[in-house]
């Protein structure tokens, strides 16, 4: 029997590695209201991807070459923190199949020159805080080549700000969704959590969403709703100061490399939906993937495999 310390661990030290076959679509959601500021597409173009921080005058990139989409948002936050920000942009990614190539943060990035080597769109569309920036790069494999996608996230007093460059793929523009959707879902939190879950999630025990509806080799779940998200839900705002992390598991059919990818994408996916739906801290909810390295049942028949296949609520165990 896996330990859930022994879970957390094996999950931390997986290295990810890329699916095979196509990549979902990128599906951008924000956490408060977005307007669109800038919107750049290119049939082909090329785009310098960072790899590293700026230092000793020079930059550590590699030029990317392909159909080019550059947007921008100004999103009404109020008191924006680029670290939330960062953090849920950060997931949606990995959900839909990057892999990150490199993140850092304002002087860690190397700050001014880091800045003024990079490609950003002019104030206003995009305003950047030389004291508080974020910057991840990511590539995925697409079905004609890399795919690459760089984020930029700042702020100002009353606004977050994010870029998104996407290159390379097929020419068409990824749906991007801009916040401007349905609210989030309230949650009751003096409702009744249902027992099963509240007692097991009361005593550090683990428990498995079973409702969950993953098409098969996808790592994007279904929209719709699912009395288990609403639960866990719900208990996160009863207990504000417990975290989770939500550890996906593959059967072991397939490539290891494949299922430990796709293990971390459907966890991902469950935590951007529960953070955008509900609204909740992503500092309470983390996400893992370990793929086949702990079925709960016989992976020889299919019965075993879709047990198997599933996502698991672990509690963090508190400093």
């Amino acid at each position: 029997m896996v330990s859930n310390i022994q879970r957390l661990t094996l999950a931390l030290c997986l290295i990810w590695a890329a699916p095979a076959g196509a990549a979902p679509d990128l599906r951008l959601s924000f956490p408060a209201q977005a307007e669109q500021t800038a919107l750049r597409s290119e049939t082909m173009d090329s785009v310098q991807i960072a790899t590293g921080a700026y230092q000793g005058g020079k930059l550590p990139s590699l030029r990317a070459v392909g159909p080019l989409r550059q947007v921008a948002w100004r999103i009404a936050m109020e008191r924006p923190s680029t670290l939330q920000l960062m953090q849920m942009l950060r997931d949606q990614v990995v959900a839909a199949g990057y892999q990150v190539i490199f993140d850092c943060e304002s002087d860690d990035c190397g700050g001014f020159d880091f800045r003024f080597a990079t490609e950003i769109l002019p104030e206003p569309e995009m305003h950047i805080d030389l004291g508080d920036f974020r910057y991840l790069s990511a590539q995925r494999p697409g079905v004609s080549g890399p795919e690459y996608l760089t984020l930029l996230v700042s702020r100002s007093p009353q606004d977050g700000f994010v870029q998104l460059i996407q290159l390379g793929g097929v020419a068409e523009p990824v749906a991007v969704t801009s916040g401007e959707g349905p609210a989030p879902t309230p949650i009751n939190a003096s409702a009744n959590v249902p027992n099963d879950l509240a007692a097991r999630l009361d005593q550090g025990l683990p428990i498995v969403l079973e409702d969950l509806d993953f098409p098969s080799g996808s790592g994007t779940l279904e929209d719709q709703d699912y009395a288990s998200l609403t639960a866990l839900a719900a208990w996160l705002a009863v207990h504000p100061n417990a975290s989770v992390t939500l550890v996906g598991h593959t059967d072991g059919s397939g490539g290891l490399a494949a299922n430990l990818a796709l293990s971390k994408q459907r966890a991902a996916s469950v935590r951007a939906l529960l953070i955008s739906r509900f609204n909740l801290p992503t500092t309470q909810i983390a996400s893992e993937g370990i793929g086949p390295f702990a079925p709960r049942s016989e992976d020889q028949t299919p019965e075993g495999r879709s047990k198997n296949r599933r996502v698991e609520v672990i509690v963090t165990p508190t400093q």
